[in-house]
C-alpha cells in the first residue's frame, strides 16, 4: 500500500501539522466491506502522487482514529476516507461507496 500507516495519536498530530492536504484512510482489518474498500484505495492510491497519504488500522490504532473523528467532527465509520484539504475535511466517505472512481472524482 502506497502511504504512510499511522500508529499514534502524536503522529497524526504531526502529520496534520506537516500536511495541510492530505488522504486519510481508516481501515478495519475484520471486515469484508472494508477490505474492497481497501483495494479501491490502494488502486488509487498507486496512480495518484502529490497529496500525501496516511491509513491506519483501527484495531491497532483506536484512539488515532478516535482523535481523527473528534478533531473533524465527523463521526467515526470503517472503512472511511478523509480528503483533507487546507485543514479541513473536504469529502468523506464510508463503506462500499469508497471507490476509485468516487475518489479521482471528489479528491483534486
Amino acid at each position: 500500500m502506497k502511504g504512510t500507516k499511522l500508529t499514534s495519536t502524536e503522529q497524526l498530530q504531526q502529520v496534520l501539522a506537516d500536511h495541510p492536504t492530505c488522504i486519510l484512510f481508516k481501515h478495519s482489518l475484520t471486515c469484508p466491506i472494508s477490505q474492497g474498500a481497501f483495494e479501491e484505495f490502494g488502486a488509487y492510491a498507486e496512480q495518484q502522487s502529490g497529496i500525501p497519504i496516511f491509513y491506519l488500522y483501527v484495531q491497532d490504532a483506536r484512539p488515532v482514529s478516535n482523535a481523527i473523528a473528534e478533531r473533524f467532527g465527523i463521526r467515526h465509520e470503517s472503512p472511511q476516507v478523509l480528503f483533507v484539504k487546507d485543514g479541513n475535511v473536504a469529502w468523506h466517505e464510508s463503506h462500499w461507496r469508497i471507490t476509485k472512481a468516487s475518489l479521482q472524482e471528489h479528491i483534486s
